[in-house]
């Protein structure tokens, strides 16, 4: 680890020690002992993937090796145990892990036992038709995400794919251990029956199966949302794969996708909702199916995938700029919005429907989209607001309208943030990702265009 990062730790470390309360500070004690020319650019992201990796890392759910669902750091867990896993999370935490081989603050050998321990937990764990539920316990039994949502969840179990290829193609060329590890990775992917979830041949892929209820929570996934790269692993899938006619009509919904709007002077490029008038989403879903999938110069017949995710930055950037309803605190150094904590519990928050909560994942983890303005926020974060950042780097979300927050994260809040920061700067998780020959075989037969495709595989 760089002496330069140590030293970066250990001074913000000392100074956001102890800040757990449960109300916003304007100014912190950051703010008032360093000025914000002390740190640089590249030591506040070095800082910013070392906290947020240590989430995955220290804070890992230690029977499987895994993402926990959620940290408290106030040991207050209302409604789940604080060892609930989460498959999508993990996803996003095997991606971080790499991060952390890459900047030093682990060895390639104890990221190797860590993915060691995590697929021998995910090859015992509860399966349905070779997907895995939303949650596990400690056990690999299913914990019920509600009622009925119980089974599998082809969606989460997209996210943990997207990252378990990525760590199966930074290991290819590897060791005979590490290559045991990639043939493991294979065989899971492979089990994996993506066909299955078009509920007997109809042409759209369905979210959920459950072995008690069937198909009783019925739901079509169509787009636009966070789900693209649940159907372009479903087309590249070896051996259940689906037809490209089964994301044109069940994904594109027979081209209604492209029905786009303009939204802050900006155009969202696709329809953001199937079933909502809302003109975008919250802004997660310009990151968890783009920490593997490039979008740089990714484009298909229905849209420019680089266009429609740095749009949909930017309108939640100018969005909180012109603060419409006058929130304390938005501005230039403070925006984003998405999924996340509010002071009304779990809550979608986007522009349209915004009640003054902002979520740090949402303009960091949008960085390689706005640079410039994630930056800010970043800086204004760390060297303004001391109390909003804890251990495992900045808290879920905050709200100065409210003046609230909590010390508590969200693996799927946290997982991008390391991962698109690293995107941002040396674009590791994309080659990696974007290398894999099945994952270009699925994109060239969906039609696909990018630099990064070979045509003839």
């Amino acid at each position: 680890m760089r002496l330069v990062l140590i030293s970066v730790f250990v001074a913000v470390a000392s100074l956001v020690a102890g800040c757990n309360g449960q109300k916003t500070t304007k100014k912190g004690s950051i703010a008032e002992n360093v000025s914000n020319s002390t740190y640089s650019d590249e030591e506040l992201l070095d800082l910013l993937q070392l906290q947020t990796f240590k989430y995955f890392w220290d804070g890992a759910e230690p029977t499987s090796g895994l993402a926990r669902e959620r940290i408290h750091l106030d040991n207050i867990y209302p409604a789940h145990d604080k060892d609930i896993i989460t498959i999508g999370g993990s996803g996003f935490g095997l991606m971080a892990i790499l991060v952390g081989i890459e900047r030093g603050f682990i060895s390639r050998e104890q990221a190797l036992e860590r993915f060691e321990k995590a697929v021998d937990f995910l090859e015992k764990a509860d399966r349905f038709h070779g997907a895995w539920p939303h949650w596990l316990k400690p056990t690999g039994e299913t914990a019920p995400f509600s009622p009925k949502d119980d089974g599998g969840d082809l969606v989460e179990t997209a996210f943990l794919i997207q990252g378990l290829l990525t760590v199966k193609e930074y290991f290819r060329d590897g060791n005979d251990r590490e290559q045991e590890l990639t043939q493991r990775i294979q065989k899971l992917w492979e089990e994996v029956e993506w066909d299955w979830y078009t509920k007997g041949g109809e042409k759209v892929l369905y979210w959920h199966w459950s072995p008690n209820h069937g198909w009783d929570m019925n739901f079509p996934v169509g787009g636009y949302n966070e789900c693209l790269i649940m159907y372009v692993l479903a087309a590249a899938s070896p051996t259940h794969p689906i037809s490209k006619e089964v994301y044109e009509k069940g994904w594109a919904r027979n081209g209604a996708i492209v029905n786009d709007t303009t939204y802050y002077g900006l155009q969202t490029e696709l329809d953001h909702y199937e079933h909502d008038s809302s003109p975008v989403g919250p802004l997660f879903w310009a990151h968890y199916s783009y920490l593997g999938l490039n979008p740089n110069g990714l484009t298909d017949q229905y849209g420019d995938y680089w266009k429609l995710n740095t749009n949909h930055a930017m309108i939640h950037y100018r969005h909180c700029v012109e603060n419409p309803k006058g929130y304390e605190g938005y501005g230039e150094e403070c925006w984003g919005l998405t999924s996340s904590y509010s002071p009304k519990g779990y809550a979608g928050h986007r522009p349209n429907k915004d009640i003054g909560v902002i979520s740090p994942t949402a303009a960091l983890s949008s960085i390689p989209y706005t640079p410039k303005e994630s930056m800010k926020f970043l800086r204004h974060l760390y060297t303004e607001q001391d109390s909003l950042i804890g251990k495992y780097g900045p808290y879920d979300a905050f709200s100065f309208e409210k003046n609230w927050y909590l010390p508590r994260y969200l693996a799927i809040d946290q997982g991008p943030i390391p991962v698109m920061v690293e995107n941002y700067r040396s674009r590791l998780l994309w080659k990696l990702f974007m290398a894999n020959e099945e994952v270009q075989n699925g994109l060239n037969k969906l039609g696909f265009q990018s630099p990064y495709l070979k045509k003839d595989g």
